[in-house]
């Protein structure tokens, strides 16, 4: 199963590959302007505002799935939402390029402050900082201290990983 899902992706990507060329969605990355990368994606600043994230959708069985997150992201969370402002390619790999508002930290991040937050929003910690809301069939994961962060008291979700159950699409 595992093969026929890398196989599918990989099909994916070619012609995802081809819309990107034939849309001129092709981006170039100042690369000089590295902050930092995690498992998922490398971050950039593009200016005094704003980081460019590189994410090559490697949590996803899909790149469709990546761009469900995306939506996710930005219906959870406006205040530091996604603008996909194209793709670029790295040592063969396909990038999505996304840009997110930068939030400066005033204080390190409660955990269980995020985990209270997320609970009166009807997610339900299932493990480590993964979380689930079984009434919409969405998980949220990875909700470590570096992927929220805290400014002026107010939680700032940077960097989360949604995926969709099943039961998502039976509502």
């Amino acid at each position: 199963m595992i093969k026929d899902e890398k196989h599918f992706k990989k099909q994916e990507t070619k012609r995802l590959e081809s819309y990107i060329s034939d849309k001129n969605l092709w981006i170039a990355i100042n690369r000089t302007q590295y902050v930092s990368e995690g498992a998922e994606q490398k971050v950039y600043l593009k200016d005094t505002e704003n980081v460019l994230k590189l994410n090559d959708s490697i949590y996803y069985n899909s790149w469709k799935d990546y761009l469900y997150n995306l939506l996710l992201h930005n219906y959870f969370f406006p205040d530091t939402a996604y603008d996909l402002i194209g793709f670029t390619k790295d040592n063969d790999i396909l990038y999505a390029v996304v840009q997110q508002s930068y939030v400066s930290i005033t204080a390190n991040t409660d955990l269980n402050q995020v985990k209270e937050f997320l609970t009166l929003n009807g997610f339900e910690n299932n493990r480590n900082n993964d979380y689930i809301n079984p009434e919409l069939g969405i998980i949220l994961e990875d909700l470590h201290d570096e992927n929220v962060l805290t400014r002026n008291e107010v939680l700032y979700f940077i960097d989360t990983v949604f995926y969709l159950t099943e039961a998502f699409w039976i509502k």
